[in-house]
């Protein structure tokens, strides 16, 4: 009789005797029992490492079913496998396949199983060369699995979300747990729902722990709300590489339209920071030297590229940071009196076309080449308030009567104090913040709105030029993005190949401005100056005559001549019909007697 059996007629005779048996395991019966259990905890564990040897199995077990009970599904399954093949080609994005390779790679995947399957259905699993196809094939598809990267990081991060209970309890968040991960190309996110009585503030103030028990390196931790905004729930963000290590080229015009999202640089997770500037208002804060040029260098490449748009801008530095731009800028004003003019100009602009709405009875400016927007970039507002005050009540009007009629004013300062913003509605307007970063905490509060810090807003840690965080109605929840990079020479030449598809001011607004300037003066008003056109075209017929021979662009033309745009470009259309000036070249004109 075996020991075991002994053992258990002992212990059935101490419970007949009332006593209870102490339970010894035998290891030697159980150890089966327990290496079964190490297998397949083992293949469950390694699952992704061995999931083309399971793919193998499944193609030789359903080959080899499918033989003996329908050979002649044979065509249909190899049908499938091409369709199943073409759509992960073409559509593999929809499904998670962001890169073209990946794509191709699953192409391939479906292609050779299904017409291995296909085969063996028809032939049989073991009809040669079969089986060596699939042993040789498998192995060299399975190496860009094994070396896949987000692969790999999709297991390591399973394996952290198995060990959040732990790392929970050691950071102070016990009781919360994990919901759903996912893996992007710069690392991971998950959803996590927290214990009673804990919120989204106790993870904030945690970050440095999880950074430690994930194992991160410093700053690679972010924690958001949710997007139903539950207070139960949070968000988190971890990076295995800063992809705002390095400044991002920008990689040309996003947008050919005022009515599409503008994409100002990629967020932390590689998609675009795109927000919509028609009938919206924007301000730009942060310190000096955060990268606010930059972001205004991006709006601009875009919004040059758009043909319903027209640019105004205001540049009180003389013209320092926009001049580069100045041939897709319709008009540009480089000091107070000019800002001033302009912003006047802009009031008549949106009065007229509020006009010409009501007699048409429409109730919003709808941009399109013939009837474009018009945006009003102005850099370094403080300047403006301190030094041309009287422009104050223009900006309040145009914050809050533009937006129905496409005229949109974009404002750049460092620190958007009551002061800086001058009196009225200006900052409350501004439904569009970007903030670069700013020096003090409470200076968060002052771009992106009261309350944004202790929401999450931090701006005042973002470590490089460029970094930005950006408020609007669609980006209600602080994520870091940095805007692309655009070099003087890229400025220079996307300036010059797109000066020659911006539009001219729209046949309303001309008609409002004209009335404007011909409209009787009162007596108690001294007259304007009447000899400023009359010297305007006097200073552009000295230049054309001192013009080289390649001409001179129309960018030097308007500073000298301190003309609008269309009002330049009507003069230099005369000059060359009466035989005055001659186009030499796009965007270039000298006199006609210069010609040899």
């Amino acid at each position: 009789m075996s020991r075991t059996r002994q053992m258990r007629r002992h212990a059935q005779k101490m419970r007949r005797n009332g006593l209870q048996p102490m339970v010894i395991i035998d290891r030697d019966d159980q150890f089966p029992d327990v290496a079964a259990v190490l297998v397949m905890r083992a293949l469950w564990r390694y699952r992704s490492e061995l999931a083309p040897g399971y793919l193998m199995a499944a193609l030789v077990l359903g080959g080899a079913g499918l033989h003996l009970t329908h050979p002649e599904w044979w065509p249909w399954m190899l049908g499938a496998a091409t369709a199943l093949a073409s759509a992960l080609a073409l559509s593999g994005d929809r499904g998670g396949l962001s890169l073209r390779i990946e794509r191709v790679y699953a192409a391939i995947v479906a292609m050779g199983a299904g017409g291995w399957l296909s085969a063996a259905t028809a032939l049989g699993v073991m009809f040669q060369p079969l089986p060596l196809m699939l042993a040789g094939g498998g192995v060299v598809l399975a190496v860009p699995w094994w070396a896949h990267r987000r692969r790999r990081a999709k297991v390591r991060v399973d394996r952290q979300i198995a060990a959040w209970p732990e790392i929970a309890q050691s950071v102070g968040l016990s009781g919360s747990r994990a919901q759903s991960a996912v893996v992007d190309v710069w690392g991971w996110r998950a959803r996590f729902a927290l214990a009673r009585g804990q919120t989204i503030q106790d993870v904030i103030g945690r970050i440095p722990a999880l950074e430690s028990a994930l194992g991160t390196f410093r700053g690679a931790v972010r924690v958001y709300p949710t997007r139903d905004d539950k207070a139960n729930r949070f968000e988190l963000r971890v990076l295995d590489t800063d992809p705002h290590a390095d400044a991002i080229p920008w990689p040309g015009p996003s947008v050919s339209s005022i009515t599409e999202p503008i994409d100002l640089g990629p967020f932390e997770d590689a998609t675009g920071a795109r927000v919509l500037l028609l009938r919206r208002h924007g301000l730009i804060g942060g310190v000096a030297g955060s990268g606010k040029s930059g972001g205004i260098n991006v709006l601009m490449g875009n919004l040059s590229a758009c043909r319903d748009v027209v640019i105004w801008a205001i540049d009180l530095k003389r013209g320092m940071e926009l001049m580069p731009w100045a041939s897709c800028i319709d008009r540009l004003a480089t000091t107070p009196e000019q800002a001033h003019a302009m912003l006047r100009d802009a009031v008549t602009v949106l009065e007229g076309r509020a006009e010409y709405l009501a007699a048409n009875g429409r109730r919003v400016w709808d941009p399109t080449p013939e009837f474009p927007a018009l945006v009003i970039i102005v850099d370094e507002y403080a300047e403006l308030a301190e030094d041309a005050p009287e422009a104050a009540s223009d900006t309040d009007s145009i914050a809050r009567r533009g937006r129905a009629v496409a005229v949109t004013l974009i404002a750049a300062t460092q620190r958007p104090t009551q002061k800086a913003m001058g009196k009225g509605a200006v900052r409350s307007q501004m439904d569009v913040r970007i903030s670069f970063r700013v020096r003090e905490r409470k200076d968060v509060d002052l771009i992106l709105g009261q309350g944004m810090l202790s929401a999450g807003w931090h701006a005042h840690t973002l470590d490089a030029p460029g970094k930005f965080l950006l408020s609007a109605p669609e980006h209600d929840t602080p994520r870091r993005g940095r805007a692309y990079l655009l070099t003087d020479d890229t400025v220079t030449e996307t300036a010059e190949r797109q000066a020659s598809i911006r539009p001219p001011l729209d046949e309303v607004s001309l008609h409002a401005l004209d009335e404007a300037r011909t409209a009787p003066v009162p007596a108690s008003t001294a007259p304007p100056d009447p000899s400023h056109e009359d010297h305007a075209e006097t200073v552009l017929r000295d230049a054309l005559d001192g013009a080289p021979d390649e001409g001179l662009p129309i960018a030097h033309l308007l500073l000298i001549t301190n003309l609008s745009r269309p009002t330049l470009y009507r003069r230099l259309a005369e000059f060359v019909k009466t035989g005055r000036a001659v186009q030499v070249g796009r965007g270039r004109y000298k006199a006609s007697d210069h010609v040899q």
